[in-house]
């Protein structure tokens, strides 16, 4: 019987540690773009999110994610969270 150790990742809004697979990962690469990364695997720096309208709300709030990825964070990277989280995590 193998045991497989489960990742776990940090959450910015709560910072309460949670399975990686049940997050999203918001990365700001090289050219200092931010997107959202599907695949969980792309070059950058990253931060984790749990996938909840409220969450993200706490982040505009706190500026959370403006001090994890260490760059002004723009109303439309929230608006695109928040349209990836009702799309794609429900």
């Amino acid at each position: 019987m193998v045991n497989k150790q489960i990742i776990l990742r940090k959450d910015v809004a709560s910072n309460k540690m949670y399975p990686k697979q049940e997050m999203i990962r918001i990365v700001k690469n090289n050219e200092g773009q931010i997107f959202i990364d599907l695949s969980k695997k792309a070059n950058g720096r990253g931060a984790y999110l749990k996938p909840d309208p409220q969450a993200v709300e706490k982040i505009k709030k706190t500026r959370a994610l403006e001090r994890c990825l260490k760059v002004k964070i723009t109303p439309e990277i929230y608006d695109l969270i928040l349209k990836e989280i009702n799309d794609n995590w429900d």
